[in-house]
């Protein structure tokens, strides 16, 4: 694997302060955002925009989500190359996915706020997704008062945030030992590719926890979630009225508005308990 050079996940770039009524020069500490192309068998399927960072668990945990494969062996050769106009995850597929790839292939151009952005279809957006949160995990539950500590822990475990105060995070936690991954970038929707992969080349079954986001629920979120089998996504913010119509019907239990004060269930409220 090629090593990055010169980009990093964080840069510094130069201001003027305006507070008090009075105008200071210094710097700040910015969040970097780079095109970075996801290729199958020397074929390019996606460029995003996306953090420099933990970009092998982003090229796994996409291929995840996007259902390209099943499973973190199934792509054979990945390297990371930076290239003129950004990085290229360069990846190889086990012959027998293929023909899947083949069957989803599609170029999309994502901006750091979109995770569907050139879909071909809007049957394509809306696809059905396996169940796997619904029959996996039927008897997973977790407590009120540990979903609330573990949402307020997730802040002091964003270390890239705590210093550019402009990226999102994916988290995984389990009840009997915490938080024990979390991703950050500059898109909600590449926070929780990232985490996928990481916990795909960990071992850690999705169905064992909670994913905890920093950001709203959309749609795509909630379909990441449903695709790694994660029973549980709960975040600071509110969701869509679409994304509750796919977790419903994927078996996904959304958590909205956690705060300190307490949380919302929107669907499937029985894995809660007091």
């Amino acid at each position: 694997m090629k090593p990055l050079q010169d980009t990093k996940p964080l840069q510094d770039a130069g201001r003027v302060a305006w507070r008090g009524g009075a105008a200071a020069s210094g710097q700040r500490v910015i969040a970097e955002e780079t095109p970075v192309a996801l290729t199958y068998n020397r074929t390019t399927y996606a460029v995003m925009l996306a953090t420099p960072a933990d970009l092998e668990d982003f090229a796994v945990g996409f291929s995840l989500t996007e259902g390209i494969i099943d499973g973190p062996a199934e792509i054979t050769a990945l390297d990371v190359v930076e290239v003129k106009d950004g990085i290229e995850l360069r990846m190889d597929l086990a012959a027998a996915r293929l023909d899947r790839l083949e069957a989803r292939r599609r170029r999309l151009a994502g901006f750091g706020g979109c995770g569907l952005c050139g879909m071909e279809s809007l049957a394509e957006v809306l696809r059905p997704l396996p169940n796997r949160a619904g029959t996996a995990s039927a008897d997973w539950r977790i407590g009120a008062t540990a979903l609330i500590g573990a949402m307020a822990a997730l802040p002091a475990l964003q270390t890239l945030n705590r210093r550019a105060h402009a990226l999102h995070a994916a988290a995984f936690f389990r009840p009997s030992e915490g938080i024990v991954a979390v991703a950050e970038d500059v898109g909600r929707h590449n926070a929780l590719d990232k985490l996928a992969g990481a916990l795909a080349r960990r071992g850690i079954d999705a169905a064992e926890g909670a994913l905890l986001l920093s950001s709203r629920v959309s749609v795509e979120l909630v379909q990441k979630a449903a695709r790694i089998g994660a029973p549980l996504l709960a975040a600071v913010s509110a969701p869509t009225a679409l994304a509750l119509r796919v977790a419903e019907a994927a078996g996904v239990t959304v958590v909205g508005i956690a705060r300190a004060d307490g949380f919302e269930v929107f669907t499937h409220p029985g894995r809660v308990k007091g």
